[in-house]
């Protein structure tokens, strides 16, 4: 099984930020504009959060906040799990899905390098799989012309 690096070079994704102190407001606008569903929350180089949109749909729709007036750090989640280039997807796929997470930054010596989706991974697996076949196919059709 490939590993998260080998995903990240092939799909050459940007990463995006927040700031424990920008508003909620700005850290959804950016989401966004930016069609993702979640933004690390970076602190003097450092990942101490991560907001996604069910964040923004729990602790400030439902209980009633304005996105203006309240900090990313008031809603971020700051137990983030993260994954490092190295890890095979097949583990990332189990952090996603034993966590009931849709988003995991991925993380190199402390530095953050990149962030994956659970649609990053399934597309990446789906890809992987369509390959073998393909490949299978091709070595069937070649044995039965001998």
């Amino acid at each position: 099984m490939s590993t998260i690096e080998k995903l990240l070079a092939n799909n050459n994704m940007t990463v995006w930020t927040v700031s424990p102190d920008d508003t909620v407001f700005d850290a959804i606008k950016m989401m966004n504009e930016k069609s993702v569903g979640a933004l690390p929350v970076m602190s003097a180089d450092k990942l101490v959060g991560i907001i996604s949109e069910r964040d923004y749909a729990r602790k400030v729709i439902l209980e009633d906040r304005r996105s203006k007036d309240t900090l990313v750090k008031e809603i971020m989640t700051e137990k983030v799990f993260h994954v490092s280039p190295g890890q095979k997807i097949d583990e990332c796929m189990k952090i996603m899905t034993e966590h009931h997470i849709r988003h995991l930054p991925v993380v190199n010596e402390s530095k953050l390098t990149g962030m994956i989706s659970v649609g990053d991974v399934v597309g990446y697996i789906i890809s992987e799989q369509k390959s073998k076949i393909e490949q299978l196919e091709k070595d069937i059709s070649w044995g039965e012309s001998y």
